[in-house]
């Protein structure tokens, strides 16, 4: 009785040292007190010689379950950090969403964009520039031009034109000096129409120089005008593709990544229309202050030709009078 209960002890300490070492490092670290508890469990059956025979399959049983329950605690651990991570993320982006700024999307755009938009409101600048300075330079010629005309209204000669005029500068006093200067290098020629001729086309030469000085700026407020669109779209188009770039990279549609490479393109677009709408505005506006002074200009050489045809007369008939006498 004694081998056979020390035989039966033998064979289930083996059993449990070999369940033991097929068991995971998991469940031999968190559960060392069951080959205690199992290997207790012969001593109540020593003096049943059967005892062995049950005692043997039962004692596996334990250590298969202690082997498989450590495993089901690791899914949800995984699946709550991956849940507890989402929020972080979302958190992230929030913020960033919430900080986009037109100055914070000209910083992070790209050096592209960034020359597009810096060339852009450059030429804004510009056209607010002429703007200013053409404003102030037509109301002074056309205040000067008035004033000169009702001036020479009551005037007989060029002569006494010039006098009430002074030694100002101004488009009438240019027409008055060519009228004069042709009227001396015409002296002694009986041709009246010849002389109006060659002084009518030396002011059609001074209103053209008048009309090229006079739209200095026109031709870059239409440029600005109608090119500014298409820059813009050039900066746009390149955000884009930078944009469709990054998808490509991060492998991702979500709209926090997407969206902030889109802004920055399209802000290129905007300033583009900025620079644009004012530029035509004001060039289409100068177009009309610019053909009234032209008008100016013209009723200015229309009063020198009169007063050069009435010299003209009033020599011939000083002549005819001595002539007479």
């Amino acid at each position: 009785m004694k081998t056979m209960t020390f035989q039966a002890s033998l064979a289930a300490a083996l059993m449990l040292t070999a369940a033991w070492l097929a068991s995971p490092v998991s469940a031999q670290t968190q559960t060392p007190s069951a080959p205690a508890q199992s290997t207790a469990q012969p001593a109540p059956v020593a003096p049943a010689p059967a005892a062995p025979a049950v005692t043997a399959p039962a004692v596996p049983a334990p250590s298969a379950s202690t082997a498989v329950t450590p495993v089901a605690p690791t899914a949800p651990s995984a699946a709550a950090v991956s849940t507890t991570a989402k929020p972080d993320a979302s958190a992230g982006i929030a913020p960033a969403m919430k900080e986009l700024s037109p100055w914070v999307m000209f910083m992070s755009a790209d050096v592209i964009v960034k020359a597009v938009m810096i060339g852009l409101a450059f030429a804004s600048l510009m056209t607010w520039t002429v703007f200013i300075a053409k404003s102030i330079e037509l109301s002074v010629a056309s205040s000067k031009l008035r004033s000169a005309l009702k001036k020479v209204a009551e005037t007989r000669s060029l002569a006494e034109a010039q006098m009430a005029l002074g030694a100002k500068e101004g488009i009438l006093p240019s027409f008055l000096t060519a009228a004069l200067r042709e009227a001396r290098m015409s002296a002694g020629l009986s041709s009246d129409a010849g002389i109006k001729e060659r002084a009518a086309s030396s002011f059609s030469e001074i209103v053209r120089a008048e009309a090229r000085r006079i739209r200095i700026g026109m031709g870059v407020l239409a440029t600005i005008g109608s090119t500014s669109p298409f820059v813009g779209l050039f900066g746009t188009v390149w955000g884009i593709m930078n944009s469709f770039i990054g998808i490509s990279k991060s492998q991702t549609t979500n709209l926090a990544v997407v969206a902030p490479g889109i802004a920055e393109a399209l802000l290129a677009t905007a300033i583009g229309l900025v620079a644009a709408i004012p530029a035509v505005i004001i060039y289409n506006h100068f177009s009309r202050v610019t053909k009234s002074y032209l008008e100016l200009v013209s009723r200015a050489s229309g009063a020198a030709g009169r007063l050069l045809s009435r010299d003209l007369d009033r020599s011939h008939g000083s002549v005819h009078s001595r002539a007479a006498e």
